[in-house]
Formats: C-alpha cells, sequence, structure tokens
C-alpha cells in the first residue's frame, strides 16, 4: 500500500491540469511588513463559510488565484472548551497562511482565543477576523454574529480584546447592512470598529433578516467606505469573476470577498474559463485533497454537484455521487462522467 500524498503533493500532481496553480503562494508575495491596506489593494478573498471552507477547499480556491483564504467560523467558546474547535484553526502544511474568523459574544474569550490562535500559527496566521454578520438563529439568539450590529459596544470591546490578545495580528471585522430589513446601521458601526481598532471591514449588503434571499446591495459598501478610513471588502452577490471585477470598479471596496461564487468554481478569482475535462480535473484534485487532509469523503458528495452543474446529465452524477463513500468511488464516477461526454 502506497503512502498517502500530502495537499502539497496532490496539488502539485493534479492541479496544473484541472487549470490551477501547482503551489499556493504567499499572501501579497508573503510581505508581511506592508500595511494590510496595501497588501489587501485589489484582491479577491475565499470567504469563510461554515461547513465548507476546511483545508482542501482552502487550497483549492488558493490555487485557483485566491490571494487568501478564511477558515470556517471557529468558536471562541469550543476553543475555550474543547479541542474539537482547534481542527478549524490548523492551516495544511500546503497553506503558507490562512486568516482566522471568530465568533461569540464574550470579550475576554475572543481575547484568550486571539492569542491562542496566535500563539499556535505563529507567522501563519495572516490576520484574526470577528464575525458580526452571521444570520443563523442558533447563533444569533446567544448574541452572537449579526445581533453584535445592535450592540456597538460590546462589539468594538470585542476587537480590542483581540488586539489584546494578539498584538501585531491584524484584527478585521464582517458585518452586515444591518440586522432588520430598513434599518442601515452599517457606515456608523463600521465607524466604531475602526475606532476601537478594526484594520479592516468586510459588508456584505443584505440585512441580517434577509439571510441570503434578495439582493445585495453595493451602495452600502460605499456608504460605508466613506465612513471610515480602513480597507472596505465588498460581500455579498460576487458569483462570477466579473462581478468581482464590477465591485472593486463600481464601489470603494478595496478589496472582494467571494463566497457562493466558489462553489465548484476555484477559477472565479483568476477568471480562467474551464473546460469540462479541467472541471472533472478538478473535482478529482479536490476529492484526493480531501483524503490528504484527513477531512469527512461525504463532503465530496456535494462537490460533485456544484463542480458536475450544467453538464450533459448533470443530475444523473451527482446522484451516482450521493452514494459514493471512498475516494475511489467518488473518482470512479468521475471517470465515468469524463468518459460519457469524452472529455
Amino acid at each position: 500500500m502506497s503512502p498517502r500524498m500530502t495537499a502539497g503533493e496532490v496539488l502539485a500532481s493534479f492541479g496544473p491540469v484541472a487549470g490551477l496553480a501547482p503551489r499556493v503562494e504567499p499572501f501579497a508575495a508573503g510581505e508581511k511588513d506592508r500595511p494590510l491596506a496595501e497588501r489587501l489593494a485589489g484582491a479577491l478573498l475565499m470567504a469563510p463559510m461554515a461547513g465548507v471552507s476546511d483545508a482542501a477547499y482552502r487550497v483549492m480556491a488558493r490555487a485557483g488565484g485566491a490571494a487568501l483564504a478564511y477558515s470556517e467560523m471557529v468558536s471562541c467558546a469550543g476553543l475555550h472548551y474543547g479541542e474539537k474547535s482547534w481542527e478549524l484553526v490548523d492551516p495544511n502544511p500546503a497553506e503558507p497562511e490562512i486568516a482566522v474568523q471568530l465568533f461569540g459574544s464574550k470579550p475576554e474569550l475572543f481575547r484568550e482565543s486571539a492569542e491562542r490562535v496566535a500563539a499556535r500559527l505563529g507567522e501563519r496566521l495572516a490576520l484574526l477576523d470577528i464575525n458580526m454578520a452571521c444570520p443563523v438563529p442558533k447563533v444569533t439568539r446567544k448574541g452572537e454574529g449579526s445581533a453584535l450590529l445592535e450592540d456597538p459596544a460590546l462589539a468594538a470591546q470585542i476587537v480590542r480584546a483581540c488586539r489584546e490578545g494578539a498584538p501585531g495580528v491584524p484584527v478585521t471585522v464582517k458585518i452586515r447592512r444591518g440586522r432588520y430589513a430598513g434599518q442601515e446601521v452599517a457606515p456608523e458601526f463600521a465607524r466604531a470598529m475602526e475606532a476601537a481598532g478594526a484594520a479592516a471591514v468586510a459588508v456584505h449588503g443584505r440585512f441580517a433578516t434577509q439571510m441570503y434571499h434578495g439582493e445585495a446591495d453595493w451602495g452600502v459598501i460605499d456608504r460605508v467606505a466613506d465612513a471610515v478610513g480602513v480597507p472596505v471588502i465588498a460581500s455579498g452577490d460576487v458569483l462570477s469573476h466579473e462581478a468581482a471585477e464590477r465591485a472593486l470598479a463600481q464601489t470603494g471596496a478595496t478589496a472582494v470577498m467571494v463566497a457562493r461564487g466558489t462553489y465548484g468554481n476555484p477559477w472565479v478569482f483568476s477568471g480562467h474559463e474551464p473546460s469540462a475535462g479541467e472541471k472533472i480535473a478538478a473535482f478529482e484534485c479536490h476529492v484526493r485533497l480531501l483524503e490528504a487532509t484527513g477531512a469527512h469523503l461525504k463532503r465530496a458528495r456535494s462537490l460533485a454537484g456544484w463542480y458536475f452543474k450544467g453538464m450533459p446529465d448533470a443530475a444523473r452524477w451527482r446522484n451516482a455521487a450521493m452514494s459514493c463513500v471512498t475516494a475511489e468511488e467518488f473518482l470512479a464516477v468521475a471517470a465515468e462522467v469524463r468518459a460519457a461526454l469524452g472529455a
């Protein structure tokens, strides 16, 4: 039995045929001494996505051209009380660095988490981001996520606590337009976060009560950019490379964060238009990365639906993947797709 490949080896071997880079390059050429505003200028970032942005997903995004990728949102309470949450924090050796997003509501736990994450990751921690945007009720009912938009004083305490826990590490925040429809608080709230020491503000152009329905209002990005002097990162409805370029050109955003636009499309960051063969190869590469990083291979079931979307008989291939368990079974489905399409 041959030894399992590392994520770096998988990417080097299978990335190029999928139109991806053979290795992950450091964020902003590794120049950590440059101001964050300069390093973010024009950058396309892979957003933190719960249940999605594991190490394999981050490596795919970075190989596809993402300047930086975020962890899934990590509970400060989880880091304090157990070891399981630390799996979400640790970068893979194939990643030069990551951004770690924390969520919670207690400043003292944020201070502790910032200190411990910074000590654990060292130079591989690009920045700490605080989630003040998540609209999910099980998060907001605890006063976390977008619920913090209603308590700017507490949110400012949290920013200061993170800065105290991890001196020298940029601390950023991710917010929404407001919590309730028609009640925009983002510009004033962002100003308070800047005063507390936030190094950048990511703005999702929906109210929390909208969840992910309706259209994101990019106008709020301009209003926040007018209100603060730190970089503003555009978020919401960035579903293509063209949309990312439009967000940079038409708003006051310094950088753009891409979430759902990455589904089955690591090329969204570069603008490369993949062939059917490259999409299949990317799925195969992603499956191998899941195996290399020790992730649960059931995640590949969702990936199959995303990568095969738009292909002839896509529903058939998606259904075939739903019964797969091992990497070999997923790769066999990919081989069938390739044969059927002559790709």
